[in-house]
């Protein structure tokens, strides 16, 4: 988390390199099917079958709960790890809009653009207005699309406000569009799996995919709501946030506590930093 890179020992190292020659044997499999696909019709399910079979591979098992819709929908979700986007699209074969910071972790940026994430940088205050454009478009089509409107990761343990931005799309909501929170619930290793602080994407992915054996991710799909029943785009992300906050406390079985990093790019600053400025 302060940015240091983390050593490997020689086991870690095989497995990073076993799990890193799994996903170029998926790459060999899926991406030829994918582009073959392409050619005589839209919307190729491979993307969505690549993710899925990469987030095993990386040793995430999915666990899910609830039923995710599967159009016309606006998912909104907590953000722990670069693992979220594999596990979500594998789920459900959802569009994303994600930091511009995931884009340039070696092979999973190029995999997640593959099933239409739209990169934005948190700092470029233009981002925002081309993110919604996005959004409108996949709505548009009929796509499932998540968002993270944390707007970073966490440590699975906290939940920062919901930057209600994220949600100009839904202000008005299109016709017919409903909104599902989603919890990813990472357990005991979510402190391990989170990807905070100074910490480079690439080193939390050796990290990640040098780790010992598998861990269990549990995906709870909660009740979807229609964005029309509330006032404009803060008070949607005022429900999904409640509605995320019990799921979370309810698994950890404890209140949520403060995220100890201070986010500069969305204007968090961690209490511990806050009561210094004091």
């Amino acid at each position: 988390m302060r940015g240091e890179k983390t050593p490997l020992n020689a086991r870690e190292w095989i497995r990073f390199i076993l799990r890193t020659l799994g996903i170029l044997v998926l790459l060999l499999i899926f991406v030829p099917l994918h582009y073959l696909y392409r050619v005589f019709a839209y919307g190729s399910p491979f993307p969505m079958l690549f993710l899925r079979y990469t987030a095993r591979v990386v040793g995430a098992k999915t666990k899910i709960e609830g039923t995710p819709l599967r159009r016309d929908v606006f998912f909104i979700a907590n953000h722990v790890s670069w693992i979220d986007i594999l596990t979500l699209a594998g789920a459900s074969g959802t569009a994303f809009v994600a930091k511009y910071e995931l884009s340039q972790v070696p092979v999973i940026g190029w995999l997640c653009s593959l099933n239409r994430t739209v990169f934005v940088k948190r700092e470029n205050r233009m981002g925002v207005a081309e993110q919604i454009n996005a959004l409108k478009e996949a709505l548009a089509d009929n796509w499932s699309v998540t968002v993270f409107p944390e707007g970073t990761t966490t440590d699975g343990k906290s939940l920062l406000p919901f930057k209600s931005s994220m949600l100009s799309v839904l202000e008005p909501p299109p016709p017919g569009v409903l909104v599902q929170p989603v919890v990813l619930d990472y357990g005991e290793v979510a402190e391990f799996i989170g990807w905070v602080g100074e910490e480079g994407g690439l080193n939390n992915a050796m990290r990640v995919m040098g780790r010992k054996g598998t861990f269990t991710l549990r995906i709870v799909y909660l009740e979807p709501f229609s964005p029309e029943e509330y006032r404009g785009r803060k008070a949607i992300a005022t429900k999904a946030r409640e509605e995320i906050e019990a799921e979370l406390s309810a698994s950890l079985d404890e209140p949520l506590r403060d995220f100890r990093h201070t986010v500069a790019a969305i204007r968090y600053t961690a209490p511990d930093a806050k009561s210094e400025e004091g």
